[in-house]
C-alpha cells in the first residue's frame, strides 16, 4: 500500500496522543486507539461532516466510539480538530478525578461525545436510535434540513454482546442506511485471541440481518476511503466495513497482542514505538504542520453548515425545528390533560392503569407530536400505541411509532440514541419484570440524564396466572436504586394521568411507569387543575382528628389502604393514607414537606405488591410491612393477593399491632 507521508504524521498524531496519556495516568487502553488511527484519520478527513466551533450544528453526522476502552482515541481527535473542551490539558489529566477525559467517553462532559459508551454493545446499538431518528425526523422536516450519517466504531467485544444481534436485526430490518459500523477486526480480546471464545464470521452474520457488509485493510487509507464510499452509495442498507488492523500498531514488542489492550505501554516500548513510527517529537508534543492540518479538518465545513442555516430559515418551519431538537415541548400541550383528568374524575372511571396510560397516551400524542412510542412484541398488552400514531415500517419513517420486536435490550439502547440524536421524546413498552433485560440501558438514560419513558405493565402479581417468571416482586425496590431514575406506581387513570405529565416535564431524568394488568377504581374522585404527583407522595386522604397511623401505599394497593382506613375508623383508629406514585420524587423535596405528609413519631404500615427494601427509611423499627417475601405463583390475580396476605385484613391488622389499639 501507499500511504502519504501526511496521512501517516496525522494517524500517528492519534497514536501518541493516546499512548502518552494512557502512560501519563498509568491506566487505560492504548492498543485501539493505536490500531484504529488510520481508520479515524480517513473518517474524520475525507467524510465527517461536523464542525469543532459549531458541536451541536444539527444535520452534523454523528460518530459513536462503541469500544468505548478506546476513549483516548476519541478525545485525540476532538482535541486536534479544535474542539474548545479538549485542551491538551485535559488530555494530560486523562481518568483523573474532575477531567471531561474519563476512563469511557461520557455524555456532556464535553462537546462531541455524542453518547456515553463502554459498556460494550451498546453504542452501537445507540446509533441504531440515532440512525432512525435521523431517517424519521427528515420524513417530517424534509432531505434538505436533515440530511446525515451516524459512524459507528465497534470492536469485537461489541459484536460479541447480546445487544449487538438485537441492535443489528432492527438496524437491517428497518434498512438503515446511513448507519456505517467500522469494525475494528484485530482479532484480539483482553484474555488473548479471540479465537479462545468466538468463530463468528462477522460479515456473514451481518449479511443475513440485511446489511451490506464489506473489508478492507484498515491501515491502508485508500482501501478505507474506498470501502467507506462504497458504502455511503448503498444507501438501501446499514453498512458493516471490517476494518483489519494490528491492535498496538506500531510498538514493535506488543503490537497484535492482548498486552495492548488494556495497559500502558510502557516508557522503553513507547520509545521503540516512537522510533519505529518515525515520530521524533517529544510527549504530548504535536508538530504545527499537522496540527494545523487537523485543525483545518475541525472548520472546513463552514460553508456547507451556512448554506444548511439558509435552507432553515426559508423552510417556513424553523421555529417547529428547533422546538423540536430542543426538547421544548409545545404551548399548552397541558390543557387537554387537564380536562382529561376532570372527565375522569368525575366519572370516576374504574380501568387497569395500563388502559388509562394508553388513554393518556391518546390524548398526549395529538398535542406532542415528536412523542415516538414503542413497544417489544407487546403493544396489544402494554396498550403504548395511540389512535393517532402510525407505525415506522421499512422504507416508510414517516409515523411515530416503532415495532421493536423482542428485543427489549435494544429497544431501551436505542430509545436512548433517538433522545440523543434530539426530534423526538421516546417511549417504549415491556413488562416490568423485562427490566431486567433493559437494565444496562436503562442504567445510561440515567447517567446521561435523557428524557426516556420506559411503560412497564403488568407490574405485579396482579397479572395473575402467567406465574413467578412474569411476576416482578423485586423490580421496584432495584429500579429504585438506581440514581436519578424516577419510578412511578399510580394508583388510578388520574395519577397515570398526572405521572405522564411529569415524566414530560422533567427533562434530564429518564421514567418507568410501572402500570397494573388489572383493573383499579379511581380514587382520585375531587377534581384538581393542580398535579399532586409531581412531589412524589401526598395525603390522599386524611385522618379524621389526631392521626394514629400512617397508610402509605403505590399502585394497586393504595386502594387496599383506602379500605383499611374505612376499616379502621369504624374501630377507633384514625389513619391516614399517603399515596406513593413515586418514592423517588418525593425523597427530593424538603424536610418539612416530608414531614407533613408522613409526620415522625407517628406509626407507619406500607403496603406495595413488591419487596420492602425501598422502604426502611419510613418504616423504622417499629413500621409494618404488607407485602411480599418470596416469588409469586400462578393463579387468578385476587387469589393471589389473598394467599401472599396484601389485604385490607392484614393492614388493619398491622395498623392496630402498632398502635395497640
Amino acid at each position: 500500500m501507499t500511504v502519504s507521508l501526511r496521512h501517516q504524521d496525522m494517524a500517528n498524531a492519534l497514536r501518541f496522543l493516546a499512548a502518552d496519556a494512557v502512560q501519563k495516568a498509568n491506566s487505560g487502553h492504548p492498543g485501539m486507539p493505536m490500531g484504529m488511527a488510520d481508520v479515524a484519520t480517513v473518517l474524520f478527513a475525507r467524510f465527517l461532516n461536523f464542525k469543532a466551533s459549531d458541536p451541536d450544528w444539527p444535520d452534523r453526522d454523528r460518530f459513536v466510539l462503541s469500544a468505548g476502552h478506546g476513549s483516548m482515541l476519541l478525545y485525540s481527535l476532538l482535541h486536534l480538530t479544535g474542539y474548545e473542551d479538549f485542551t491538551l490539558d485535559e488530555l494530560k489529566n486523562f481518568r483523573q478525578l474532575g477531567s471531561r477525559t474519563a476512563g469511557h467517553p461520557e455524555y456532556g462532559h464535553g462537546a462531541g461525545i455524542e453518547t456515553t459508551t463502554g459498556p460494550l454493545g451498546q453504542g452501537i446499538a445507540n446509533a441504531v436510535g440515532m440512525a432512525l431518528a435521523e431517517r424519521m425526523l427528515a420524513e417530517r422536516f424534509g432531505s434538505d434540513i436533515v440530511d446525515h450519517y451516524t459512524y459507528v466504531i465497534a470492536g469485537d467485544g461489541c459484536l460479541m454482546e447480546g445487544i449487538s444481534h438485537e441492535a443489528a436485526s432492527f438496524a437491517g430490518h428497518l434498512g438503515l442506511g446511513k448507519l456505517i459500523v467500522l469494525f475494528d477486526d484485530n482479532g484480539i480480546s483482553i484474555d488473548g485471541s479471540t479465537d479462545l471464545a468466538v468463530n463468528d464470521d462477522q460479515l456473514m452474520r451481518f449479511g443475513a440481518c440485511g446489511w451490506d457488509v464489506s473489508f478492507c485493510d484498515g491501515h491502508d487509507p485508500d482501501a478505507i476511503s474506498a470501502t467507506i464510499n462504497d458504502a455511503i452509495e448503498n444507501q438501501d442498507k446499514p453498512s458493516l466495513i471490517a476494518c483489519k488492523t494490528m491492535i498496538g500498531f506500531g510498538s514493535p514488542n506488543k503490537a497484535g497482542t492482548a498486552a495492548t489492550h488494556g495497559a500502558p505501554l510502557g516508557g522503553d516500548e513507547i520509545t521503540a514505538t516512537r522510533e519505529a513510527l518515525n515520530w521524533p517529537h517529544p510527549v504530548f508534543e504535536i508538530p504545527e504542520a499537522i496540527g494545523s492540518a487537523w485543525r483545518r479538518i475541525g472548520s472546513m465545513k463552514s460553508a456547507k453548515i451556512e448554506a444548511w442555516r439558509k435552507r432553515l430559515a426559508e423552510s417556513g418551519r424553523k421555529e417547529e425545528f428547533e422546538r423540536v431538537i430542543s426538547g421544548t415541548l409545545p404551548e399548552n400541550w397541558e390543557a387537554p390533560l387537564r380536562d382529561f383528568k376532570l372527565k375522569h374524575s368525575t366519572e370516576k372511571t374504574k380501568v387497569a392503569t395500563r388502559k388509562a396510560s394508553q388513554e393518556t397516551l391518546d390524548v398526549l400524542a395529538e398535542v406532542i407530536p415528536e412523542l415516538a412510542g414503542g413497544s417489544a412484541d407487546l403493544t396489544g398488552s402494554n396498550l403504548t400505541k395511540a389512535k393517532s400514531q402510525k407505525p415506522i415500517t421499512p422504507g416508510d419513517f414517516s409515523g411515530s411509532y416503532i415495532h421493536y420486536g423482542v428485543r427489549e435490550h435494544g429497544m431501551a439502547a436505542a430509545m436512548n440514541g433517538i433522545v440523543l440524536h434530539g426530534g423526538f421524546i421516546p417511549y417504549g413498552g415491556t413488562f416490568l419484570i423485562f427490566t431486567d433485560y433493559c437494565r444496562p440501558s436503562i442504567r445510561l438514560s440515567a447517567l446521561m440524564k435523557q428524557r426516556v419513558i420506559y411503560v412497564m405493565t403488568h407490574d405485579s402479581i396482579g397479572l395473575g396466572e402467567d406465574g413467578p417468571t412474569h411476576q416482578p416482586v423485586e423490580h421496584l425496590s432495584s429500579l429504585r436504586a438506581i440514581p436519578n431514575l424516577n419510578v412511578y406506581r399510580p394508583c388510578d387513570i388520574v395519577e397515570t394521568a398526572e405521572c405522564w405529565a411529569e415524566a414530560l416535564t422533567t427533562s434530564s431524568t429518564p421514567s418507568v411507569l410501572s402500570l397494573s394488568r388489572q383493573g383499579l377504581p379511581c380514587l382520585r374522585t375531587e377534581h384538581t387543575d393542580e398535579n399532586l404527583s409531581t412531589k412524589g407522595g401526598y395525603v390522599l386522604a386524611g385522618a379524621e382528628g389526631k392521626r394514629d397511623v400512617t397508610l402509605i401505599a403505590s399502585g394497586s394497593e393504595v386502594s387496599i389502604a383506602m379500605e383499611a382506613r374505612d376499616q379502621l375508623k369504624a374501630e377507633g383508629v384514625s389513619a391516614a393514607v399517603v399515596s406513593m406514585p413515586c418514592l423517588d420524587l418525593f425523597e427530593s423535596q424538603d424536610k418539612d414537606y416530608r414531614n407533613e405528609v408522613i409526620p415522625s413519631g407517628i406509626p407507619v404500615v406500607v403496603v406495595e405488591a413488591g419487596v420492602e427494601q425501598s422502604w426502611g427509611r419510613y418504616l423504622g423499627e417499629d413500621g409494618e410491612f404488607v407485602g411480599m417475601k418470596s416469588f409469586g405463583a400462578s393463579a387468578p390475580a385476587n387469589d393471589l393477593f389473598e394467599h401472599f396476605g396484601i389485604t385490607t385484613k392484614n393492614v388493619v391488622e398491622a395498623a392496630k399491632r402498632i398502635t395497640k389499639k
